[in-house]
């Protein structure tokens, strides 16, 4: 195995726009190919500005967004609609959510949110498990349960996604996984977290296995700020320690790591 590609820019703005055209082009190819997308992606302070530009012209033009799913790689137990939820941004930024209600289709900038077809968002269904005192662990289960339905291709078992995007933790987590955490001796596509007390927010979560990051055709990690450089420079560092350093699940041939010079600054070279 030779590792990721590894591309540092200058700036997280940077990092952004060329994590929008990447992932375009990942879904465009996709439903070109297969007819359909399956994009799995995150939560984390990254996602919000990828989310802009992708629904901003001219990339919200490019893709076909009646083709694609989204599904997420982890989520807090909260409400979809709370701060701390990684759907929030997506239903926020991307599509727009509250204008597609109303009918209205107008983001903040102007913009209409993309095209993508309601049901073709997959959540974990935290909102609906909390309302109905149903618990954490049927979140995760109902999660495990809609991909099985989905019909995707799986190798070595686990569901093919076409895209993951990821971010990566100060402590070198990844997805809910956490140094040292139990997930790893699970092999159910899904599972529950309880509350981190290292890292905040200290709240229960729902996440996939990390499996499903090799399992994927692409995937695409984007770190950025100076409070991730000594978790960079482990997890891309030659000591192999995925239970202490989650995020080296991801630093394989298949993936695409976009930094920025801040994040990369403890990097040799």
């Amino acid at each position: 195995m030779s590792g990721p590609e590894i591309l540092v820019l200058p700036d997280a703005a940077t990092v952004a726009a060329e994590a929008a055209e990447r992932i375009a082009t990942a879904v465009r190819d996709a439903v070109d190919a297969r007819g359909a997308a399956h994009w799995m992606t995150t939560g984390g302070s990254n996602p919000t500005d990828i989310y802009r530009r992708l629904a901003s012209r001219p990339l919200r033009d490019t893709v076909p967004w009646q083709g694609v799913h989204i599904w997420w790689t982890d989520d807090r137990y909260v409400p979809r609609d709370h701060p701390l939820s990684n759907v929030k941004a997506l239903d926020d930024v991307l599509i727009n959510l509250a204008g597609a209600e109303e009918g209205t289709l107008l983001g903040g900038g102007g913009e209409p949110g993309v095209p993508i077809p309601l049901d073709h968002l997959h959540p974990f269904r935290t909102a609906e498990a909390i309302g109905e005192a149903r618990g954490s662990a049927w979140a995760a289960e109902m999660m495990a349960q809609e991909l099985a339905g989905a019909g995707l291709e799986q190798r070595d078992g686990w569901p093919v996604m076409d895209l993951v995007l990821l971010g990566l933790g100060g402590d070198g987590h990844m997805l809910s996984v956490f140094p040292g955490s139990a997930v790893f001796d699970s092999t159910a596509w899904t599972a529950t977290v309880p509350a981190p007390s290292h890292i905040e927010p200290h709240v229960e979560r729902v996440t996939m296995h990390p499996s499903v990051i090799p399992a994927a055709r692409h995937v695409l990690m984007v770190v950025t700020g100076a409070s991730k450089v000594d978790a960079v420079r482990h997890v891309l560092g030659d000591e192999r320690d995925e239970r202490r350093w989650p995020g080296q699940v991801a630093a394989i041939d298949s993936a695409v790591w976009l930094l920025d010079a801040a994040a990369a600054a403890g990097l040799p070279g």
